[in-house]
């Protein structure tokens, strides 16, 4: 439990980072004219995901759920796969990378890295880490309570970043 515990810490302490440099990336983008797409759903956003991390915890101890690790094992090595996917997009996109969707006029669309692969793979990160993390420690109905909401957001989302997308050609 305590080793699920630390990983909870961890992802919170990464997502914190992530918000350090988006952030960052933000009043770089403003700076040049970047213009904010989507502000509403922003905040739903910081609270499902806030949520996850909550859920993750609460679940596991309220309900006793188990390390199953036939389950556990591989559950982590997609977390971690995914936090690798994630920073690549972040080191891929640099200071066009934010929470937030934000378009700088003129700004050149990336293709590279792993948007040579597909149009939103950070969201790839984000569907396997909300399913995975909380499987980690067999919490289920974290896993499937985030997956449900979060596919709603990134409906929502997705259609926001596109439109932001078009923006640019």
């Amino acid at each position: 439990m305590l080793f699920y515990v630390v990983l909870l810490v961890a992802v919170a302490l990464e997502r914190l980072a992530e918000l350090v440099v988006a952030r960052r990336n933000l009043a770089w983008s403003r700076e040049r004219g970047g213009v904010e797409f989507g502000a509403g759903h922003y905040p739903v956003m910081v609270v499902l995901h806030t949520g996850l991390l909550i859920g993750c915890l609460v679940e596991v101890l309220a309900l006793h759920r188990p390390f199953v690790p036939a389950l556990g094992w591989p559950m982590l090595a997609v977390v971690l796969a995914a936090q690798g996917l994630r920073w690549w997009c972040i080191s891929t996109l640099g200071r066009q990378w934010n929470t937030r969707v934000v378009v700088v006029p003129g700004a050149p669309r990336i293709t590279g890295g792993p948007y040579r692969y597909f149009s939103h793979p950070n969201y790839v990160a984000v569907i396997a880490e909300g399913i995975a993390l909380p499987l980690v420690h067999s919490a289920w109905i974290t896993a499937l309570v985030f997956t449900v909401l979060n596919a709603a957001l990134l409906r929502t989302r997705i259609h926001t970043e596109n439109a932001a997308l078009a923006s640019l050609t």
